[in-house]
């Protein structure tokens, strides 16, 4: 399978869990079905200044951040840590976590969830 850039899935949305703000993801596999029924997401995210992903926990799966470009503070488990470029988070199973851009620049990201 090859999937062109314009072929791409692309939302513009309010920022999911209670966040601030709007994101935009880019599905760059289309589900479970594209994924060998492992996983639900694997997208392209951009998370603009001033929005936030709010915090939620992941039942039944776990979710990887790998930052492209831009500044965030990622809420892990309740310990806010700064993230940027080329930083990756994991959230395992049980686990909660969040992002908001904390700079000028909107956050790119790759988003990935796995089922556990």
């Amino acid at each position: 399978m090859i999937r062109k850039n314009n072929e791409k899935e692309t939302v513009r949305k309010p920022a999911p869990f209670n966040g601030v703000g709007e994101i935009t993801v880019r599905s760059l596999l289309n589900g479970p079905e594209e994924m060998s029924q492992k996983g639900r997401v694997f997208g392209h995210t951009t998370v603009y200044p001033n929005s936030e992903i709010g915090y939620h926990i992941h039942t039944g799966d776990s979710e990887t951040y790998y930052i492209l470009s831009g500044t965030g503070r990622y809420n892990d488990n309740g310990t806010l840590v700064t993230v940027s470029a080329g930083d990756v988070t994991y959230c395992a199973p049980g686990e909660g976590h969040g992002l908001a851009c904390i700079g000028d620049e909107p956050i790119e990201m790759i988003a990935l969830i796995l089922y556990e």
